[in-house]
């Protein structure tokens, strides 16, 4: 337990992760307004983008662009690009998303007169 918490205290963005995550699932799974749902779907989302961003950190690391080629390359002075361009895709992703449910709640909006998910249920049976 001792080995938890120290690692925990050492690394503090992951806990962070972990909360927004479990906070988006919790309003996902509890609320029964649509457009609370996609909220918790965007905290789930923005949790994870987070999470990429945690662990691509890297201390003394520039781009991967090759100055010179007359030295050897060293890998380890270099950081990684790919979680960096995963999460820009799922930026683009969430938004895109985000897009299409509100876009979606609106016409059931439209067409049922709430957003609340019990009363479309009962209006559609």
């Amino acid at each position: 337990m001792a080995d938890l918490l120290s690692a925990v205290i050492q690394r503090p963005n992951f806990l962070t992760f972990v909360i927004i995550f479990l906070w988006g699932f919790y309003i996902m799974v509890t609320r029964y307004n649509l457009v609370k749902k996609l909220v918790g779907l965007y905290l789930v989302q923005t949790s994870v983008i987070y999470f990429l961003v945690s662990i691509s950190a890297k201390r003394n690391s520039t781009a991967p662009v090759l100055l010179s080629t007359t030295e050897p390359v060293q890998a380890m002075n270099y950081a990684n690009p790919l979680p960096h361009v995963l999460t820009l895709t799922a930026i683009v992703v969430g938004v895109a998303t985000l897009g299409v449910g509100l876009a979606l709640c609106a016409a059931i909006y439209r067409r049922y007169g709430s957003l609340d998910e019990e009363e479309i249920l009962k209006k559609l049976e």
